[in-house]
């Protein structure tokens, strides 16, 4: 049986969804493709990484926050005795943002977001070095370590968790009137005292502001003040007198001639007191020699009752020696 030439309108209704359909999916390729700069030109650049936590092939890579390409290949290196750079990073950047990144530029790890995912973000350099080629490599900057930060933070949780069962351990102490806080708190009766020693406090307080009071004329009577100042301007004019080197104060501060003659004076002191004591000279004998001392005491008591003698009979001894000639 022979088929048919003609096209059917069902044929044709299906032929036109099929066209449409994959119309769309041309465009929505296209749009795909242009929204990932999968069609736009790119060059090469490498970078050396201590490690790539979180990193994969396919990845995103920034430019100053904005998508500027994708991580091709992350390659181990042979190992050796530099740790950071244990890894390379092949990265594919579009040709059009090639004048942004420099030879000040810097690459780092990090997250989109909190726990997003994470990125090689590049920061754009500056007019004073010139652009990456392709195959050149980019300079890595230190990126945040966030599993030690979250280790830490875990550290800290625990820490304010020790703290708050402190705090309420103490609370709970305070409470039950446990120590000095606790009876503090709970004890009425050394609240009443408390309250009574700050009324005598305010009573106190109120008789010291009486005007009549030696207090309260301390406070508020100007004379006292008055005298205060005046004492201190007396006692600024006695100090000045004192370093005014002119003055006997002065003088006697300042000048060691004073001092230097106290000293002579205490030395020749010190020798008069040596020889005393030594036994030598005059002086030195009486004090030293008994015989003189005994001898000296009999001629003083001679002496006495001789003139005791005379006052007793003048004519005794006066008779002769008064003579008058004519």
């Amino acid at each position: 049986m022979k088929r048919s030439t003609f096209i059917t309108w069902d044929q044709l209704k299906v032929g036109s969804l099929i066209v449409i359909g994959l119309v769309v999916l041309g465009l929505a390729i296209y749009n795909l493709g242009k929204a990932a700069h999968l069609f736009s030109s790119r060059y090469k650049l490498v970078a050396f990484l201590p490690n790539a936590n979180g990193l994969r092939a396919g990845g995103s890579v920034l430019i100053a926050g904005q998508l500027a390409g994708t991580i091709q290949s992350i390659d181990f290196l042979p190992v050796d005795a530099d740790t950071t750079r244990n890894l390379k990073v092949t990265v594919q950047i579009e040709q059009s943002l090639q004048q942004q990144v420099r030879e000040d530029s810097k690459a780092r790890v990090r997250t989109l977001g909190l726990l997003g995912d994470k990125v090689l973000d590049i920061s754009p350099g500056t007019p004073k070095t010139s652009p990456l080629r392709a195959g050149d490599t980019l300079t890595v900057d230190k990126s945040l370590d966030y599993d030690q930060i979250i280790a830490q933070a875990s550290g800290a949780v625990a820490d304010l968790v020790q703290l708050t069962a402190d705090l309420k351990q103490i609370t709970g102490g305070i409470v039950r009137g446990e120590g000095t806080m606790g009876q503090l708190v709970t004890d009425r009766s050394l609240y009443d005292q408390l309250t009574g020693t700050m009324t005598q406090m305010n009573g106190l307080l109120i008789r010291l502001q009486r005007p009549n009071g030696t207090f309260g004329r301390m406070i508020d009577d100007p004379a006292l003040y008055d005298k205060l100042v005046a004492t201190l301007g007396a006692t600024d004019s006695l100090l000045m007198a004192m370093n005014n080197k002119n003055g006997t104060l002065g003088k006697l501060l300042r000048d060691d001639s004073l001092y230097t003659s106290f000293v002579g004076i205490a030395h020749g002191g010190d020798s008069l007191m040596k020889m005393l004591t030594s036994g030598q000279g005059t002086a030195g004998k009486m004090l030293a020699d008994q015989q003189l001392y005994d001898q000296l005491n009999k001629t003083l008591t001679d002496l006495n009752a001789i003139l005791a003698d005379i006052r007793r009979d003048p004519k005794r001894y006066m008779k002769g020696a008064i003579h008058v000639g004519f």
